[in-house]
């Protein structure tokens, strides 16, 4: 058996570990913040009075970035947990220290330093670390990515190999995110969190494979329509009688497309409509339009509607956003 693969360390992570040992946290306190970030977890250890472990969070609209460092323990996502709270989010979770084990989908696969997987936070899933580790994690909504989730639920609890193609580049990306995205600024951060996630829907088709992807005709239908969808938010007017007759099936046909997402097409257009909102609520290049300019923008007609539904959509009024 190979032996784990260790990043080298020099001067500069030498002297991140040290500032990052002296953040480290009671178990107590560590199982509030990883239980309450965004998501609803239990954590167990079998060592809670020397447990020691740092969670960095970072969010940029609904994308969020961590950091984790943190010695033997185990996390859970359970059934209950998911009934009280259900969340349409992917976890992509790269391993950076250590080793570890990631359940779902009735899959199990271990994984040890450069490995990456990727999980549903509505089924349940355990990730068990035996002995102290680090990892990245990226989490965003299901509808972000242009892949259906049935599909991707074929790489759930797989093992993403982080050596080569795709997954060697994206790696050392997500690492040095979730280590820096707290010093960015909302524009910036908005950027950077967007392009780890298409790396992500990248190396999910590279590992689906081309006889996957070529020959999957949801898959294919639903990328037109989310082109589609995007090409027509300004339009106020968008619906799905529209969308549907310009891709000349039935308008049943385009709900049931929707239903195995998950979602519905009235949610996706606003889902996308929000985050080009965001988007450039905290652009620079667009701080001369006022807020309700650019709601109207992205086909929205009503201000304070516009402002409720983001604010039930990001936590946060679009007015904070903007300031920020």
């Amino acid at each position: 058996m190979d032996e784990p693969r260790t990043p080298d360390h020099g001067p500069a992570q030498a002297e991140e570990q040290q500032a990052q040992d002296a953040a480290r946290l009671p178990f107590s306190d560590y199982r509030h913040a990883v239980s309450n970030a965004v998501v609803a977890l239990d954590v167990h250890t079998e060592q809670d009075d020397r447990f020691r472990g740092a969670l960095d969070a970072a969010a940029a609209g609904d994308i969020h970035v961590f950091g984790i460092s943190a010695d033997e323990h185990s996390v859970h996502r359970t059934p209950g947990l998911i009934a009280r709270a259900p969340q349409q989010y992917f976890k992509f979770s790269l391993i950076e220290r250590g080793t570890g084990l990631i359940v779902q989908d009735g899959r199990e696969i271990s994984l040890r330093a450069g490995d990456m997987a990727i999980y549903d936070t509505d089924r349940p899933y355990s990730l068990l670390f035996d002995d102290a580790m680090r990892m990245s994690v990226v989490m965003f909504p299901k509808v972000m990515l242009d892949i259906p989730a049935d599909t991707i639920t074929r790489l759930t609890a797989t093992r993403l190999d982080g050596n080569g193609g795709v997954g060697a580049m994206i790696g050392p990306y997500v690492a040095s995110l979730a280590r820096g995205a707290g010093e960015l600024d909302a524009h910036l951060a908005r950027r950077m969190f967007r392009t780890a996630v298409d790396m992500v829907g990248t190396l999910l088709e590279a590992n689906l494979g081309p006889e996957v992807t070529s020959t999957d005709a949801h898959g294919t239908l639903l990328r037109r329509v989310l082109d589609y969808i995007d090409e027509n938010l300004p339009d106020s007017e968008l619906s799905p009688g529209q969308i549907a007759a310009a891709h000349f099936i039935s308008v049943r046909h385009l709900h049931a497309v929707f239903n195995e997402q998950g979602t519905t097409v009235s949610t996706m257009i606003r889902t996308r409509r929000l985050e080009r909102c965001y988007d450039a609520l905290v652009d620079p290049q667009q701080a001369h339009l006022s807020i309700t300019a650019v709601a109207m923008a992205h086909g929205f007609v009503d201000a304070a509607h516009f402002s409720r539904t983001f604010r039930a959509h990001f936590g946060v009024p679009p007015s904070t956003v903007r300031s920020a």
